[in-house]
């Protein structure tokens, strides 16, 4: 594989939702994950690596070795098959 990430990266990603629902909660009926202590609504690292996934897969679509086996919508059965007939696999 490239050498696309040569190092580690910490962030936080800091972002304002008013009146919407940034991670909903599909064993409480999607309802949004607030904090029982501080009342502030949660977001899962599941749903931050989601949206980052989504983010690569868009900016670098037609790059070889950006390819996201996980993808939204997306057959998993259909693509372990395609994988299979890769020559390159």
């Amino acid at each position: 594989m490239s050498d696309a990430v040569k190092n580690r990266y910490d962030f936080i990603l800091f972002y304002d939702v008013q009146d919407g629902n940034p991670n909903g909660d599909p064993d409480a009926g999607n309802l949004p994950r607030i904090d029982a202590e501080t009342g502030m609504g949660l977001v899962t690292d599941v749903c931050l690596k989601r949206k980052i996934r989504n983010y690569v897969q868009l900016k670098q679509e037609e790059k070889s070795g950006y390819d996201i086996f996980i993808k939204e919508k997306a057959v998993l059965n259909v693509l372990i098959a395609e994988a299979h007939d890769d020559d390159r696999v």
